[in-house]
């Protein structure tokens, strides 16, 4: 009988191989959590700070530094951590040296509600608290709070937030009723009525053709009032 060498060969290769990943593996559980650290992906305005994350983990777990690796379960310590206001979405690992890493993203407000209740609205449209470690400087919504006008003004937001004009110019919106909306410049004392949210890239790409021309013929100062309200016009009020 013929001994096939080859075939015992890589059996044993194999063998081999497994054995060692088994005691790899175990050795790699039995290590424990030598540290932990916290980066923030993105938006460097911090609303939350390191130092609220890893009390936030300590408060739902304890001290996790020399806690057995295999112990920690990742995706419930990313749950922990997205459950706090400030989080918008959050990714927990361990490095091969044993650092508990959480990478964590922020909610970003676009709008500050200055109602009866105050609170950030955030680029999904929803509510956001205010935080103690960083005021953002985004535009202050008055006025007539609904739910309805919410929703309207978080739109009228995203048609801002994606024009380098408007973003730079609007620090304000007043709500002065159902589908009655207005703007406050940074730089001008008019208000710029637009009405409701339909036909918004119509009426702002109109408003953006008569700054332009008010401003070079220098007579932005001569108005109350600018409306875009009627189709495809700018009607203006003087002082």
């Amino acid at each position: 009988m013929q001994v096939n060498w080859n075939f015992i060969k890589l059996s044993a290769l194999v063998l081999v191989i497994m054995g060692l990943y088994a005691f790899s593996n175990e050795r790699n559980s039995a290590k424990h959590v030598a540290g932990m650290k916290v980066e923030f992906v993105g938006d460097q305005n911090l609303y939350l700070t390191e130092g609220t994350v890893n009390k936030l983990l300590i408060q739902n777990y304890g001290s996790l530094e020399n806690v057995p690796k295999e112990n920690i379960v990742l995706n419930t310590v990313e749950k922990a951590l997205e459950a706090n206001e400030m989080v918008k979405s959050a990714e927990v690992y361990l490095t091969i040296d044993g650092e508990l890493t959480s990478k964590i993203v922020q909610r970003k407000p676009i709008g500050r509600i200055e109602g009866e209740n105050k609170f950030y609205l955030d680029d999904e449209g929803k509510r956001m608290p205010f935080s103690n470690n960083h005021s953002a400087r985004v535009p202050i919504i008055t006025g007539t709070i609904s739910g309805k006008s919410l929703e309207d003004v978080y739109v009228i937001l995203e048609h801002v937030n994606k024009d380098d004009f408007f973003r730079e110019s609007v620090i304000g919106i007043h709500i002065k009723g159902e589908s009655e909306y207005q703007l406050r410049l940074r730089l001008n004392n008019f208000v710029v009525n637009i009405g409701g949210i339909e036909d918004l890239e119509a009426k702002f790409s109109n408003f953006k053709a008569f700054y332009a021309k008010a401003n070079k013929d220098q007579t932005l100062e001569d108005y109350a009032e600018v409306s875009l309200e009627f189709n495809n016009q700018v009607v203006c009020t003087k002082i």
